[in-house]
């Protein structure tokens, strides 16, 4: 192994983890690069059992392997057992920890770069997926008012809101039909899309789960999308008059949680965000 931390997937051309860690681990004087690494499913577990060797730091996990890794650590923090999910895992002396950083990624998101408490917020998930977890486990630990999950496969967001009801806490669950959601969006300050409408390269690049007629101009709009920076969703949100936010910003904060954890020491943050600005820009 070249390098005591990166990030592993397949495939993992996309990734732009890369560019804003290794601007974080060279401002800090850190001598490591920040790899990426496309492990094939048959290589997965071998490639894990290097994350072991003395050294190694950590490794940040990106699809399809957050849930396959889960019997391959040694240890499951709260966040990663609660979402289901594991998206770092971290060298403790040879023991490997599987944690989750996206939930608290995504609430840093919305504080810091959107200026935007969910505490006490109205809320509706789009999706009920990975990221869809993640994001409904933050919006509960952050104590949203209510919460509904709008999904085309109204099942799986039914099994989504009774994973995470617990005493007053009980997401509603709809399918995504005009008439369901007029029930939710219009009254929701906050509108998270979770999934892959409006990705580029995706099957529905021009799609939105939501128009701009139902949407409410005191929302936020926040989607887990991160190319293009501008998706549909987004678009209607800034045509009801609501403030739109794109995925990066989870994205950069996930990794800022994986970067400070792997070190030990205090990221810059403003570097690994003007890295990773800069980067888009330049294509």
């Amino acid at each position: 192994m070249s390098s005591n931390i990166g990030v592993m997937g397949h495939p993992i051309g996309h990734t732009k983890s890369p560019i804003f860690q290794q601007a974080g681990l060279d401002e800090l004087g850190i001598k490591e690069t920040f790899e990426a690494w496309d492990v094939m499913p048959d290589e997965l577990e071998e490639k894990i059992a290097t994350f072991r060797t003395s050294g190694f730091l950590a490794a940040c996990v990106t699809l399809p392997y957050k849930q396959a890794v889960i019997p391959m650590v040694d240890e499951l923090t709260e966040a990663a057992e609660a979402v289901g999910a594991v998206n770092w895992i971290f060298n403790r002396d040879g023991q490997l920890i599987g944690h989750n950083t996206d939930s608290t990624g995504f609430l840093r998101a919305l504080k810091e770069k959107v200026g935007f408490d969910p505490n006490g917020a109205d809320a509706v998930v789009f999706g009920a997926g990975g990221a869809a977890r993640a994001i409904v486990y933050a919006l509960k630990t952050a104590g949203v008012n209510r919460l509904t999950i709008a999904n085309r496969t109204i099942e799986n967001a039914r099994t989504l809101a009774s994973d995470f009801s617990e005493g007053r806490f009980k997401p509603n669950a709809i399918g995504i039909s005009r008439d369901e959601l007029s029930d939710y969006v219009p009254y929701a300050t906050l509108l998270v899309n979770t999934t892959s409408l409006g990705m580029a390269g995706g099957p529905a690049e021009l799609a939105t789960p939501v128009t701009a007629d139902m949407i409410s101009a005191e929302a936020v709009g926040y989607d887990a999308v991160y190319a293009p920076p501008m998706t549909k969703f987004l678009r209607e949100v800034e045509e009801a008059g609501g403030e739109a936010a794109g995925g990066m910003t989870m994205l950069v904060f996930q990794g800022i949680e994986g970067f400070e954890m792997a070190t030990g020491q205090t990221a810059p943050v403003g570097t690994m965000f003007k890295a990773i600005e800069h980067a888009l820009k330049s294509g």
